[in-house]
């Protein structure tokens, strides 16, 4: 890392690897809690299976949240309000007239403490003020990320808050796991969900959950990504997928994978584990011109992001069958993410 990096703040990123030279092995910056790198053992050598820049800086100007922490609420709350009670809350927008990913000023925009650190693992923290964002409350939040053995990563995220307030956290990696700037369309996936969420043009939900059964959006069986891309209008409002799935009762007892991709060489494949009820499946539609990690730029569909998550605008849906979102004084907001690494 060049010494004249500087990150918003004015101060340089501190980079943090973990893991090891037979396994896997991240690089992540305290900078958005970002993940920088992560090298995965294939066939006796190494494939870098996420996306990322070629130069630190560059994180600092792209606009696709590669490999950040989103909070305080990951995805889109419509209108960028919510109420409590009879309180109304208007947040900072920073996608039109809704807020995305916590705001402008969110966790993916912000310095993390590290808290620990050792050669397996990491713990990040951060402290958000009442207010910040338009959010109530104070709010403190750890990450920590964890090398499992040589096929393993494990995320846990931590939260406390002393007023009412949504929290929903998640990590926004784009993955390829055949190692190049390739379409990744070419990989298979299996979602584990029989519903997803409808959007309109602000792709804010609209409508109830709809069954995925006779759908392009049924991945209850691994297909190739690019089977059904674009066949149908919900995917053509979205320019491909970018959509979330309520995930089946099993995923969040973590009894079984929320999702599975496969590389397109079938060569490598990453089941995703998470407790939290829903999933976000982004097929990297807007990736055209994001600064890639050979100092290029990606095209479109080069990377697919699955963000665990509570469903999008939850707080303007109690009626949608997850666990609430809003996290109270005195209870810890816990949730785990499992990405288990397997070669073909």
């Amino acid at each position: 890392m060049s010494a004249h990096v500087r990150c918003p703040d004015g101060n340089p990123p501190n980079v943090i690897s973990i893991g090891s030279e037979t396994g896997i092995r991240l690089a992540l910056m305290d900078w958005g809690a970002t993940w920088l790198s992560c090298r995965v053992p294939v066939g006796g050598a190494t494939r870098e299976v996420l996306l990322g820049c070629g130069r630190i800086e560059d994180y600092f100007v792209q606009k696709a949240f590669l490999g950040a922490t989103v909070g305080r609420y990951a995805n889109r709350i419509g209108g960028a309000e919510f109420s409590d009670g009879d309180r109304l809350f208007h947040l900072v927008p920073n996608e039109g007239r809704n807020q995305l990913h916590g705001g402008p000023e969110g966790f993916w925009n912000r310095r993390w403490q590290i808290a620990e650190c050792s050669g397996e693992h990491v713990v990040m923290s951060l402290v958000s003020a009442d207010g910040d964002q338009g959010f109530p409350g104070t709010l403190r939040a750890s990450v920590s990320v964890r090398v499992q053995g040589a096929s393993a990563v494990s995320i846990d995220y931590e939260a406390s808050v002393d007023a009412p307030c949504p929290v929903n956290l998640t990590n926004h990696a784009y993955f390829n796991l055949d190692g190049l700037a390739s379409d990744v369309r070419r990989h298979g996936l299996q979602i584990n969900a029989a519903h997803y969420l409808p959007v309109d043009p602000e792709l804010l939900p609209v409508g109830d959950l709809a069954p995925v059964d006779g759908t392009g959006f049924d991945f209850r069986r691994e297909k190739p990504i690019g089977q059904d891309f674009l066949c149908d209008a919900q995917q053509e409002i979205a320019r491909g997928y970018d959509h979330a799935y309520l995930l089946d009762p099993e995923c969040p007892m973590l009894t079984r994978a929320a999702a599975t991709l496969v590389a397109g060489d079938g060569a490598l494949a990453m089941d995703v584990f998470t407790t939290k009820p829903a999933l976000q499946f982004y097929s990297g539609n807007y990736l055209a011109g994001v600064p890639s990690r050979d100092g290029g730029s990606y095209a479109a569909c080069q990377g697919v992001a699955l963000e665990t998550q509570f469903l999008p605008d939850s707080p303007h849906h109690p009626e949608w069958p997850q666990p609430s979102c809003w996290l109270q004084p005195g209870e810890t907001y816990r949730h785990k993410t499992v990405l288990s690494f397997r070669t073909g």
